[in-house]
């Protein structure tokens, strides 16, 4: 398989923060972390809710040149400025090669991301910019299609690509089908980084696996997750589990 690593790791200026009493400073995570270290193909930053795996990849994403709301490179646009100062106080540690594309994709913004499209297409400037989303407005189709769209059509290769719980908007057969087409861009040189919940995303074959946790970043093996047992425990018994949480 290729590899190439575009993103080595990150190193966080603990020392110049200014406190750690308020966010996102607070964060679990950040109570201990120096630095990390990524896969030259395929990262995953798992985690319950409120550890900072979203914070974090944002941070990365914004230390990156991304514009915070997702998109290329290309993309400027502000909706609404909600995004923490985190990327002010980490070193990107970048490899030998440059990425010929990227792209930050997040759930929670990507309706904005599909508005800015229909916008700058508006303004004629050029060729439309859906044509390399598949052609349709991403607006005309369910959140999970375009989405999908988006990942099928746009990641041209060679690049590193930022994914925030891209779980949110695929069905559980999608989210197989995203692993086939991770898989094609990994072996055209692609880097990828993604904060996930989903089991079946996290199972990509020899990935790296970090878990935020209350005790800082470990790295895990997808069985060891919490995500992973606690999905096993629910389906090997089903019915206990099930007992348990509407009757206790």
């Amino acid at each position: 398989m290729l590899i190439n690593q575009f993103l080595r790791g990150i190193k966080f200026n603990r020392n110049d923060v200014p406190t750690f009493k308020k966010y996102p400073f607070n964060l679990p995570i950040l109570k201990t972390l120096d630095e990390l270290s990524f896969h030259p193909n395929v990262t995953f930053l798992v985690g319950e809710n409120g550890m900072g795996k979203s914070t974090l990849l944002e941070a990365i994403a914004i230390a990156l040149g991304f514009n915070p709301e997702g998109g290329s490179l290309n993309f400027q646009f502000s909706t609404y400025d909600s995004h923490s100062a985190l990327e002010n106080y980490l070193q990107v540690i970048k490899g030998i090669e440059k990425p010929k594309d990227g792209f930050f994709l997040r759930a929670e913004s990507f309706y904005n991301v599909a508005s800015n499209i229909e916008e700058l297409d508006r303004e004629d400037f050029g060729p439309p910019i859906i044509n390399s989303f598949g052609g349709v407005s991403l607006h005309e189709q369910s959140h999970g299609e375009a989405f999908f769209s988006t990942f099928i059509h746009r990641f041209f290769g060679n690049g590193i690509y930022i994914l925030d719980e891209p779980e949110a908007a695929l069905s559980p057969l999608r989210q197989m089908s995203m692993l086939t087409r991770i898989h094609e861009l990994v072996k055209e040189k692609s880097q990828f980084i993604i904060a996930t919940h989903s089991p079946i995303i996290m199972a990509y074959p020899n990935a790296k696996i970090l878990e935020f946790t209350e005790a800082g970043i470990k790295e895990s093996k997808l069985e060891e997750t919490n995500h992973y047992r606690i999905m096993k425990q629910f389906f090997d018994d089903k019915n206990r589990m099930i007992h348990h949480l509407l009757n206790d």
